[in-house]
């Protein structure tokens, strides 16, 4: 396999994109979510029309070790990263203390543990041949704390600042950390976290505008990369910093109570 790239949460959405924008270089994927159906038939498709190779591995990363698993699977066949490509998480709506813990417990397992286990596996490897991109997709949630998201946004804090920590880390070496922060996107994402009967996702981008731009900014190296957000929201951001959090607090709660 050559150029390849591992990217997670590969079955929809924008990890979807994401393998289209790698496949469309020519270069060779390995695909990981749930689902093996649908990355089976990703993987047809891909290969059919790029002439690349794919692998598959289903594994649910919100499981214990199972990061561990699919760095020894890759490791025993021989085969070098690239590219990883963090991707897979999710969210979940409504008060903390009336949510399932169970589920918020995943949600931290697979946005964060998943995440940082994987970095930790193939980074060495990264550094030890000074070449490699890490792309982890976090959210323009991580700007702001997020009430009735709160453990989501949270999650999403610590993917920007861990991604931001480890490319000044790196800064002597050719190996880029870039961290993309999608706004609200056209995924199963909204429906899966019970968020698309909310203001926030009255307007949505396309995945595919979202993978686009993440996967040029992970190959030119960039620090972040904003993307998807409409201009309400871009002013928002900015007015941010100059805001009282009480009153952003506010306003976030607001967006994202159900109609």
């Amino acid at each position: 396999m050559k150029n390849v790239a591992l990217i997670t949460g590969a079955s929809s959405g924008i990890g979807k994109e994401l393998a289209y924008c790698h496949a469309e270089t020519g270069s060779d994927i390995i695909l990981v979510a749930r689902s093996k159906d649908k990355l089976d038939a990703l993987k047809s498709e891909l290969e059919s029309k790029y002439n690349i190779e794919v692998k598959v591995i289903a594994k649910d990363l919100t499981l214990p070790n199972s990061a561990n698993e699919i760095y020894d699977k890759i490791k025993k066949q021989g085969i070098e990263i690239s590219y990883l490509i963090n991707n897979a998480g999710f969210g979940g709506h409504g008060k903390f203390h009336e949510r399932p813990w169970e589920q918020d417990l995943s949600m931290i397992n697979l946005n964060i543990t998943a995440l940082t286990a994987l970095t930790r596996f193939f980074l060495p490897e990264m550094v030890a041949r000074n070449s490699g991109k890490i792309l982890n997709v976090s959210s323009t949630a991580s700007f702001m704390p997020g009430p009735l998201q709160a453990v989501y946004f949270a999650t999403k804090a610590y993917v920007t600042f861990f991604s931001n920590a480890l490319s000044e880390e790196l800064h002597d070496t050719k190996v880029t950390v870039t961290n993309l922060m999608p706004g609200a996107t056209e995924t199963g994402f909204a429906k899966t976290s019970g968020m698309d009967k909310t203001d926030l996702f009255d307007k949505t981008v396309s995945a595919k505008s979202v993978a686009t731009d993440g996967y040029k900014g992970m190959l030119e190296g960039k620090l972040d990369v904003i993307s998807g957000l409409t201009t309400s929201q871009k002013i928002m951001m900015k007015m941010i910093p100059f805001t009282p959090k009480k009153v952003i607090l506010k306003q976030i709660r607001q967006m994202q109570e159900v109609k």
